[in-house]
């Protein structure tokens, strides 16, 4: 499944718990990724979007937990939260760590690599009815939010083109008149149609849906 990236996937080699070493500086995590970038834009111009870093190890037989990360600066340590059963870190740029003697450790053994990308996901409102255009709106804003991220190299950067439902059975949205269903992986995915965003129409899911992804 393709997840929304500025650039290439970053692979990057994890090391020991038990011989605790060192992964990657974090300075150098947040300016690649770019999410200092994200979070210097207006509140108001990334509220429809929640931005996630994906840090999954190439070898499937670890599981989330075994990716314990912990920022070390100097003889100070704090555990970075830990990566959802999908493997995201939700990264808010912390100012104090932004130095180039901070470094971000790891707990799985030397060798390993990881791919690194993005996620981002629109916040769903409560219940199971929601208006059209706030929500897929949030591609839109997606795509200004990936033009300031990428700076000089936005030429170059995907952009998001769709919302995608994910539910956790077979469901149906219902969209204005239309109905649309899941697909083998329990997934809708929907477009913003012009004539839609200005009429605004009412959806209505047959069950809740686990997220909204924006996606490309």
């Amino acid at each position: 499944m393709k997840k929304l990236a500025l650039l290439p996937i970053l692979l990057l080699s994890l090391t020991a718990h038990a011989d605790e070493r060192e992964w990657v500086p974090y300075k150098k995590l947040v300016e690649e990724l770019r999410f200092d970038k994200f979070y210097a834009i207006p509140p108001a111009e990334r509220d429809k979007i929640n931005l996630f870093v994906t840090i999954k190890p190439n070898n499937k037989n670890y599981k989330p937990s075994d990716v314990v990360l912990t920022v070390v600066q100097g003889s100070e340590r704090q555990p970075l939260p830990p990566l959802s059963p999908d493997y995201r870190l939700a990264l808010v740029p912390n100012a104090k760590w932004m130095t180039e003697e901070t470094k971000i450790m790891t707990s799985l053994p030397k060798g390993e690599k990881s791919a690194v990308s993005y996620l981002a996901t629109t916040p769903l409102p409560e219940g199971l009815q929601w208006n059209y255009t706030p929500l897929m709106s949030s591609v839109a804003q997606m795509n200004q939010a990936i033009k300031k991220m990428a700076g000089a190299l936005s030429m170059f950067a995907p952009s998001a083109k769709a919302v995608i439902f994910k539910f956790g059975h077979p469901a149906q949205l219902k969209v204005g008149g239309t109905v649309y269903n899941t697909d083998a992986g329990n997934e809708i995915k929907l477009k913003p149609e012009a004539a839609l965003l200005k009429e605004n129409p009412l959806m209505v899911a047959s069950e809740r849906p686990v997220e909204a992804r924006v996606d490309e």
